[in-house]
């Protein structure tokens, strides 16, 4: 039986798409088959790399994607859009998608502060991504 694709869609895909990737896939690898991208791709934040090490996700494996490496080329159970942006500027008619979700997170990449501030925000939506994950499963 084949699993469910999953797109997981932001901005940069630099962190909030990268965290419901490794999540999701830690969790229900076995029912879905999950990516990540972003509409304009930035690159993994340092920070990312961090605040999922801290609970125990490698990212060595990961990279940041376009969107336009799926578009028409892939078909979606799923689309998730987990940045406002995204949602706003994601084309409405995206072809293959059975199923559209909206998330909104909070960017940690565009907070202000100290590193140790910085590191507390991308904590804290890791977390909020993880809850959102888990109760999606739940539901599901």
């Amino acid at each position: 039986m084949a699993q469910t694709k999953v797109l997981f869609l932001c901005t940069g895909n630099s962190a909030r798409s990268q965290m419901a990737e490794a999540f999701l896939r830690q969790y229900a690898g076995d029912r879905f088959d999950v990516y990540s991208a972003g509409l304009e791709p930035h690159g993994i934040n340092p920070f990312t790399r961090v605040v999922m090490a801290e609970v125990g996700y490698d990212l060595a494996g990961q990279r940041s994607k376009s969107v336009a490496e799926y578009l028409g080329k892939v078909n979606f159970g799923y689309l998730i859009t987990v940045c406002d942006h995204a949602e706003k500027n994601c084309p409405t008619t995206f072809l293959g998608v059975s199923n559209r979700l909206h998330w909104s997170f909070e960017d940690p990449a565009a907070f202000v502060g100290s590193d140790e501030e910085t590191l507390a925000k991308f904590r804290e939506v890791r977390d909020q991504i993880d809850q959102r994950i888990q109760s999606w499963l739940a539901a599901s």
